[in-house]
């Protein structure tokens, strides 16, 4: 790999620009999202940044469950990301479509219309769940970056396989997260900690 590529991959994943998209949610995921960038949470740190256009942006999270009337929307705004690019579905609606299932306003799940790299699970997810799916992608998008063109479509369409951690699993730097494994597509959800144990003065 020549030291341009090794250049623009270390960017990939020490800083990944994102673009949020919301095809239909009841904006509890939206919340969220933004929650993961406040100081709480602080992922700005790590490098993540949201971007306005889809042309400056690597990674694509879209939450809500996918509408009639945003399909086409969606497919434009994924074109619009240059390649290599990831795309991570926030909460549960744009994975299965949630309890609007049977409704008559959907066109099915995320996945039906674009390759999906990253589910972040929940309704909504935790702040914490989001910033795991987003290095989780950040490591698929460095990978990606590194395989030639026809490896890295492929790689887009393969099918999704299943990876659950814990909020302590989340790395301290995007950077310091091992390189994914050889599926492409993760699951990644993070379960609430337990409240600390108060001691009672007598």
């Amino acid at each position: 790999m020549n030291p341009w590529n090794r250049l623009m991959c270390y960017c990939r994943r020490r800083s990944p620009w994102l673009f949020h998209m919301n095809s239909g949610s009841c904006n509890g995921c939206d919340i969220e999202l933004i929650a993961a960038l406040t100081p709480r949470y602080d992922a700005e740190q790590l490098g993540v940044r949201l971007e306005g256009s889809p042309r400056h942006a690597d990674i694509l999270c879209v939450t809500g469950p996918v509408t009639h009337n945003s399909v086409q929307a969606i497919k434009t705004v994924y074109g619009q990301v240059f390649a290599p690019k990831a795309v991570v579905a926030i909460g549960s609606c744009p994975a299965t479509t949630n309890v609007f299932i049977d409704s008559r306003t959907l066109a099915g799940p995320l996945n039906k219309h674009i390759p999906v790299d990253v589910f972040v699970p929940g309704c909504p997810p935790r702040p914490d769940a989001i910033v795991l799916g987003v290095a989780k992608a950040a490591e698929i998008l460095a990978e990606r970056g590194v395989q030639k063109p026809a490896a890295a479509a492929l790689a887009a369409d393969a099918p999704a396989a299943l990876l659950t951690a814990a909020p302590e699993a989340i790395p301290v730097s995007l950077a310091s997260a091992a390189p994914a494994a050889a599926e492409p597509v993760a699951v990644a959800s993070a379960a609430a900690p337990a409240p600390a144990a108060k001691e009672v003065q007598p």
